[in-house]
């Protein structure tokens, strides 16, 4: 079996599962010989030990001792200290000459804001942790960046979303390279699913939101969240603030940052979303104690926002689901 070069490139202040989640993917494939298909290095920026943003130190080898020319996937890891990165004219020289010989360069999380450096996204989709997608659009609008992904690829280049986005992208590496059924073995072998239904939203949907309980409605949002079944549109929310319609909807968007209409969709979908994986309950039960009303309702709610229906969630995260799957491999 033809062996592949891959290196992992990391910096002090990289994110540990970026480096170790696509690491782990690539030395779980044992070839039918017993050899690794896969020859695995990380790399740093001078070649000393990292240490990475949860304080675990790795040993790695200066980027400037391998041969670019015999490298097949570059893959660059995001975390703190990505802009350290950037600002090294001579690794961002690097990677540009990496990209034209080898098969693949890729980044997790807000490494692909060192690809961005190196100019290998204009004019191409990209995707990065949601938390960074703003910023990467700003600073590169060369970029068609899309924050919902989990990983997009776009000729040799691949860019994956947060921490465990990287592995989701390092199964579909191995799969374009030894087949699917070499992935799912991998990902029984880690747990994990092979192909993650949804995207990065159904993780983050409240979070871009959250800076809202700190605000002048915090205490309102307090009360959207614990009535969610009685209230039946945003008119209600409305009346309750003691505000006009208008009014309450440009001082709630500029406090909060969404549309309350969309923010109470998003209080319930989080209420739903626990009760699927607390509960056995029925979508119907469920689309009336979330204030949704219809099942029917609900699931065009998932699937507008989370880009999958509410079953398809419910088998993805259930607790009993998880307390029944099968060990690894």
């Amino acid at each position: 079996m033809h062996t592949r070069k891959v290196v992992v490139l990391g910096y002090n202040g990289a994110q540990v599962l970026d480096i170790t989640g696509p690491h782990e993917v690539f030395a779980n494939i044992p070839g039918p010989d017993g050899t690794q298909p896969y020859e695995l290095t990380l790399a740093s920026l001078d070649g000393n030990a990292i240490e990475t943003t949860s304080g675990l130190t790795m040993q790695s080898t200066p980027y400037q001792s391998i041969d670019w020319e015999d490298l097949d996937t570059l893959i660059i890891a995001g975390g703190n200290g990505v802009a350290r990165a950037c600002k090294n004219p001579e690794l961002i020289q690097w990677v540009q000459k990496v990209a034209t010989q080898a098969r693949r360069v890729c980044s997790v999380c807000s490494g692909s804001f060192v690809l961005a450096q190196a100019g290998l996204l204009d004019g191409k989709r990209a995707t990065c942790h949601w938390e960074s997608s703003d910023h990467l659009q700003r600073a590169f609008p060369a970029i068609d960046v899309d924050g919902d992904a989990l990983y997009i690829q776009q000729g040799n280049i691949w860019t994956s979303a947060g921490v465990t986005a990287g592995i989701d992208m390092a199964l579909a590496l191995v799969a374009e390279d030894l087949g699917h059924d070499y992935a799912m073995a991998i990902a029984r072998r880690l747990v994990v699913y092979a192909h993650r239904p949804g995207n990065q939203a159904q993780f983050s949907t409240l979070l871009k939101g959250q800076s809202g309980y700190n605000g002048a409605f915090s205490a309102l949002i307090d009360w959207m969240s614990s009535h969610l079944k009685t209230i039946k549109n945003i008119d209600d929310v409305a009346d309750y603030a003691g505000m006009s319609m208008r009014n309450f909807h440009r001082k709630f968007l500029a406090s909060v940052g969404e549309t309350p209409g969309k923010y109470l969709e998003s209080l319930r979908l989080d209420e739903a979303r626990s009760l699927l994986t607390r509960t056995e309950a029925p979508l119907k039960t469920i689309a009336l104690e979330t204030g949704f009303q219809t099942d029917l309702r609900l699931i065009k709610a998932f699937n507008r926002q989370l880009a999958m229906t509410p079953t398809a969630y419910r088998h993805l995260h259930s607790t009993t689901n998880l307390l029944s799957t099968p060990q690894a491999e």
